[in-house]
């Protein structure tokens, strides 16, 4: 059998205060006329600072991202965007997989700029689709990755704590479930050209792990540069791992029981109001769970959980009362013969999903008391 390796990144990746004033000079590489999908919040900002460096012979159109990551939404753009050079997202993860979608079934560049470090989204070939009322739809694989992604650390620097921690979050799963597919050496996010995913690489695991390393040291440290809108050492370092090392080590290296089970966790209508990353770290600790790893590296995980303001158990992310047929109902979708639950180096069910869910709860519960105590 002939087995292919890959590992996969965007063409440029700048860290950068005030990037989004060079925007127009970035733009240049790609064409004359641009096509910029920007969130409601930052549209008049983009105005000023991006769209007025457009030069005479440069055109840029700015249109605000309708709120949903649908195929009505992308559909709406594909139309819009015809007789543009190249399209450029500027958002959060939805807005952003828009475009990339946008720009993908067009054919033209794609360029980011992310306003929050809250997901994946900026770095990778993958787009999210969603349906109209907010549950998973599937994934969407991409021609290429983003083009150029310019991280602006003074937006990320005024994001909501919130976002900030929903971020740390999804990269604190990057590497557990990299290190799952890897010892199975099962599929990691890119498709190959025969149509099925390749396999993870070391430098992408690698990657993986240095995002952890990176969020386990300057994480804690950087949510204070956030909820004070200035930008550190720590903050910089940390935009680093959540942007673009949790989007390369998740897509070379692979997706395993936490996304799929923050899959499945969308069918609850009780958690629609929490972040991507907030469900994603439960089903991290739910993966952790499954595979009986160490109580300390389940405690060290929830340590830095608390010190950014992660939710921990399913009543911090919202759930009203726990219903087994509805949970019953997440762990059946988790286990979708399509979804990156079975990247896991044993076999997965539903009832062992459902149970280790039911566990991973109330251990939470249990380790956020001792917590609490020792505080007081």
């Amino acid at each position: 059998m002939n087995i292919v390796k890959g590992i996969a990144s965007p063409g440029k990746f700048l860290v950068q205060a005030d990037a989004l004033q060079d925007l127009a000079i970035h733009g240049k590489a790609y064409g004359a006329a641009a096509y910029l999908i920007c969130d409601q919040f930052i549209v008049e900002r983009v105005r000023t600072k991006a769209l007025s460096g457009f030069s005479n012979e440069q055109q840029g159109e700015l249109v605000v991202f309708g709120g949903q990551c649908s195929d009505r939404e992308i559909d709406k753009h594909v139309q819009a965007a015809r007789a543009f050079d190249y399209v450029v997202g500027i958002g959060g993860g939805k807005t952003l997989d828009t475009a990339k979608a946008t720009a993908h079934l067009l054919g033209k560049p794609v360029l980011i700029v992310p306003t929050l470090a809250s997901t994946d989204a900026p770095c990778t070939a993958i787009s999210v689709i969603y349906n109209d009322d907010d549950t998973f739809n599937r994934y969407l694989f991409l021609s290429r990755n983003p083009d150029l992604v310019l991280a602006d650390t003074r937006i990320l620097a005024e994001q909501p704590a919130r976002f900030f921690a929903a971020g740390v979050g999804d990269g604190l799963a990057t590497y557990f479930e990299a290190r799952a597919c890897f010892a199975a050496q099962r599929d990691n996010l890119i498709l190959g050209t025969d149509g099925k995913m390749l396999k993870p690489t070391l430098i992408g695991f690698a990657i993986a792990q240095t995002c952890y390393e990176t969020i386990r040291k300057y994480a804690a440290q950087a949510t204070y540069a956030v909820q004070n809108n200035v930008i550190t050492a720590a903050l910089e370092n940390t935009i680093e791992a959540t942007i673009y090392m949790s989007a390369v080590g998740a897509e070379s290296g692979g997706c395993a029981a936490a996304h799929a089970i923050h899959n499945g966790m969308t069918l609850v209508h009780d958690l629609h109001g929490a972040q991507h990353g907030e469900k994603v770290v439960f089903g991290l600790f739910t993966q952790l769970v499954m595979e009986a790893a160490p109580v300390e590296e389940i405690e060290e995980v929830v340590a830095i959980a608390i010190a950014v303001g992660l939710p921990l158990t399913l009543e911090d992310l919202g759930l009203k009362s726990f219903l087994e047929q509805e949970w019953r109902k997440v762990a059946e979708a988790a286990c979708d013969k399509n979804d990156t639950i079975h990247n896991m180096p044993f076999t997965v069910t539903p009832e062992l999903v459902y149970d280790a869910i039911v566990a991973t709860d109330a251990l939470l519960r249990s380790l956020k008391k001792q917590k609490l105590n020792a505080v007081h």
